[in-house]
């Protein structure tokens, strides 16, 4: 793949940026990449939007990014969906211009709380403010402004990204024409819930989280790999999970206090921790769960029924493609079914397919095959 460099946008408005929690920014800089050319009527740009613990880098080849140093691990250089952008591909760079962003609150570039606070010298910490996805959308409709886009060909997320599609298509439903929400939902369950929330005790009982105040003292490694074992188990089909056990002999050779790890799965999983805690932060790990915990699409988009927000799609005569995979036990399909059936209600007839794999929630990384043709139909129109 091409090699690609990272660029950053900084914004310092007159006012700071207010986020919907009360906090505020009085700055703040997002690290994204692009590929593709912007035509001349700037009329065929795709805002794409990552995962939970993904990146900006979604293609190409990127060994470094100097100001997040060793975060950027070798396994991040090649981009995220290099199977699905490029010449020819599902997001064809030959057609379209992609623009993806690293979130606000993130550890690849944007501003976050391991960022330096330019009003005390420091990282943030504990004082970055809690981010929602209204804000997340606000801050990357700056970014569009900036690169001087006024409508995307299309918004596309796949999982917490398409939690932010679907913010962005609702509050700006005049910049977007096309929306491809892969494996995501309209808002969280309660099991998802319980389950994030397990991953916020386990970071913030490590003895080294301090608050979050950590950046001088050493990180919470314990706890982010803990959190990290949790979630890793919603993303990978049992089945696949087995096979990968199985076939990639990599062990954590660690022993517990008492505990003794007894086979290959407990050991892979300990590995995916340790090895997870040396490319993500913890703070920016909370921030992300946090958004992705209370998302609800009609508080996010501030209406007051779902039918209310998605008539603003109607209106702007915006086509949907949602995608369910049908051994998902991250986003279950029942969850894509009820934002079809609330699009179905305003009047919005999305394309509503379902992804039959053995891979889980993960197999819009690793089958492209599958979401290809679907996705280069819909932007063909």
């Amino acid at each position: 793949m091409p090699p690609v460099e990272t660029q950053f946008e900084t914004f310092r408005d007159d006012a700071p940026f207010r986020l919907r929690d009360g906090g505020s920014l009085s700055e703040f800089t997002l690290a994204y990449e692009s590929w593709g050319t912007l035509n001349a009527d700037r009329s065929n740009a795709i805002l794409l939007f990552h995962a939970l613990s993904g990146s900006h880098h979604a293609c190409g080849e990127n060994p470094s990014i100097p100001i997040v140093g060793d975060l950027w691990q070798p396994e991040m250089h090649n981009g995220w969906w290099n199977d699905i952008i490029g010449p020819g591909k599902a997001l064809d760079t030959n057609k379209y211009f992609i623009v993806c962003a690293n979130y606000l609150g993130g550890c690849y570039g944007s501003s976050g709380p391991s960022s330096i606070n330019p009003e005390t010298g420091k990282p943030y910490g504990s004082a970055f403010p809690h981010v929602t996805a209204a804000d997340q959308v606000e801050a990357q409709s700056k970014l569009l402004d900036r690169l001087g886009i006024d409508q995307l060909h299309a918004a596309v997320g796949p999982s917490v990204g398409g939690l932010l599609a679907l913010t962005f298509a609702t509050r700006f439903p005049e910049r977007v024409r096309n929306v491809i929400s892969i494996a995501a939902g309209y808002k969280t369950t309660v099991l998802n819930r319980l389950i994030l929330f397990e991953q916020i005790l386990a970071i913030e009982n490590d003895p080294y989280f301090n608050g979050g105040d950590y950046y001088e003292n050493g990180s919470p490694a314990y706890g982010l790999a803990l959190a990290r074992m949790i979630s890793h188990k919603t993303f990978v089909h049992v089945d696949a999970f087995e096979q990968r056990a199985r076939s990639e002999v990599k062990q954590a050779t660690d022993s517990l206090a008492w505990y003794r790890v007894r086979d290959q799965f407990q050991s892979y999983m300990l590995y995916q921790g340790k090895k997870f805690t040396k490319r993500f932060d913890a703070n920016t790990y909370l921030r992300i769960i946090d958004l992705w915990s209370r998302f609800n699409g009609a508080l996010e988009g501030d209406a007051d029924t779902p039918q209310e927000l998605f008539e603003r799609c109607r209106k702007a005569g915006q086509k949907w493609l949602v995608f369910s995979i049908d051994s998902d036990f991250c986003f279950y399909p029942e969850e894509q079914a009820e934002l079809v059936a609330h699009l179905a209600e305003a009047q919005v007839e999305p394309m509503h397919i379902t992804v039959h794999s053995d891979k889980g929630h993960d197999s819009f990384l690793l089958e492209p095959d599958l979401y290809t043709p679907h996705i280069s139909w819909l932007l063909a129109q």
